[in-house]
């Protein structure tokens, strides 16, 4: 007999908003989480041996944003809290709620198997005393994040068993202690790897910023205003995408003028065409001359580095920003198969192939992934307790199609935008459904 329970994996900031959303909806569930604490990926140091947080870090996008809805962050924050202020707003949730009695702590899945008859098999172990136990549940919610498995080049660069130094990923960059005096190269030009980088220009005797294409740097302020709070829902899903375009542009060439002012490649693409960057320091470091930019690299040679323009430089330590991979270890291919970080899911929640299997938090927004988290899961929960139920599936497939093919129109082909959406405009999508599933009651 299949339980009535539901199945929340991972206690980060996505499973602690299914667990809220789950216990206001009266609906019984137990969360599985491999560390001690909650907080996932925002646990500095967490025991889970998940987090990728960083001794320095800092939200880069505004508390106004990031907090959920049900619980507001306190008022006497900054704009943008550090790691150690986002955990204790974690904490402060999951206490407020009394989300901890139904989070079995230190305990690992280890697998998810569909059942014949409906519900789901999970089988988790004790990571204290390595027990194993099986249980059954009538839906699973995975909400295991997706920056936990650090993905390194594809493939290597020439030459890089050669190279005499230091390689590691921002995954496991915590101080920056070992870049002390060092030369340094950092890979990529996400958001870590900007903070990385001007944090080693401080330190550092000299430091590299190498990458394969140009981008737009947002900085975290506009009109002494939070950047991301100038955005709304007017704004995101009534104006058409050139218009936004030329509005975001017009606001950037008025604040910082053009990237390649500061010795930067001029991106090849339109605004919105792929994640911005978020930095208020990486400029100024470049116009101090702290930061030297280098293309890609080409390959390497004992302790120096070759690049793709020809030049080459000896370099200490080097740090690739390079991303994750979404993977699911407690998942067969058989159930779910990540190609380069894509994955069909319908509202990017739903698997069309297993009922009652959810994904909670698995998007990368222009905005805060929590309070989509949160909306994601009321979505959820309206199918959990019958309030509606899913399109037939070959509706779902057809609406998967159509955010396919949206996805490559407007993104540049790259396995950061797989899960891209934007926070408005998702948010809204999500809403409607449920309007319309109450409408038809």
């Amino acid at each position: 007999m299949i339980m009535q329970r539901v199945c929340v994996i991972g206690a980060g900031s996505s499973g602690i908003a299914a667990a809220q959303v789950l216990q206001a909806r009266g609906i019984e569930f137990t969360c599985f989480e491999t560390g001690s604490q909650v907080g996932g990926n925002w646990r500095y140091d967490n025991d889970n041996g998940m987090s990728s947080a960083y001794r320095s870090l800092h939200i880069n996008t505004s508390r106004q944003q990031m907090e959920f809805a049900s619980f507001p962050m306190p008022a006497d924050l900054p704009d943008y809290p550090n790691h150690a202020q986002i955990a204790a707003y974690f904490d402060s949730f999951a206490d407020h709620f009394g989300l901890r009695e139904h989070i079995r702590f230190q305990t690992e899945v280890t697998s998810v198997r569909p059942l014949p008859d409906g519900g789901y098999q999970v089988d988790t172990r004790s990571t204290v005393d390595g027990t194993e136990h099986s249980e059954t549940f009538r839906a699973v919610l995975v909400a295991n994040g997706h920056h936990w498995d650090p993905r390194w080049p594809e493939p290597a660069f020439p030459g890089a068993e050669t190279f005499t130094g230091a390689q590691l990923h921002a995954h496991h960059y915590r101080t920056p202690d070992i870049l002390t005096g060092k030369r340094v190269l950092v890979l990529g030009f996400g958001n870590s790897a900007c903070d990385i980088a001007v944090e080693s220009s401080r330190i550092a005797d000299r430091t590299l910023l190498a990458f394969r294409r140009g981008e737009y740097v947002l900085p975290k302020y506009f009109f002494g205003r939070p950047t991301d709070t100038l955005s709304s829902p007017f704004v995101t899903r009534t104006l058409p995408m050139f218009a936004r375009r030329w509005l975001l542009g017009a606001f950037l060439r008025l604040k910082l003028g053009k990237m390649s002012d500061y010795g930067l490649p001029e991106p090849e693409h339109k605004l919105f065409a792929a994640h911005p960057t978020v930095s208020e320091d990486l400029l100024s470091r470049l116009g101090h001359g702290d930061i030297q930019i280098r293309p890609t690299i080409a390959r390497f040679d004992g302790d120096t580095v070759h690049f793709t323009d020809g030049a080459s430089e000896p370099v200490d330590v080097v740090v690739y920003c390079t991303g994750y991979r979404i993977t699911f270890p407690f998942l067969g291919e058989d159930i779910v198969k990540p190609v380069d970080n894509h994955i069909d899911l319908y509202r990017r929640i739903a698997s069309v192939d297993h009922p009652g299997l959810y994904f909670i938090g698995l998007v990368q927004p222009l905005g805060a992934i929590m309070p989509l988290a949160e909306a994601q899961s009321a979505w959820v929960a309206d199918l959990l307790d019958g309030t509606t139920t899913l399109p037939a599936p070959e509706s779902m497939r057809r609406s998967i199609t159509d955010y396919n093919r949206a996805q490559r129109k407007r993104y540049i082909a790259s396995k950061r935008h797989t899960i891209q959406v934007d926070f408005h405009p998702y948010m809204h999508e999500l809403k409607q459904d449920r309007r319309a599933a109450a409408r038809h009651r």
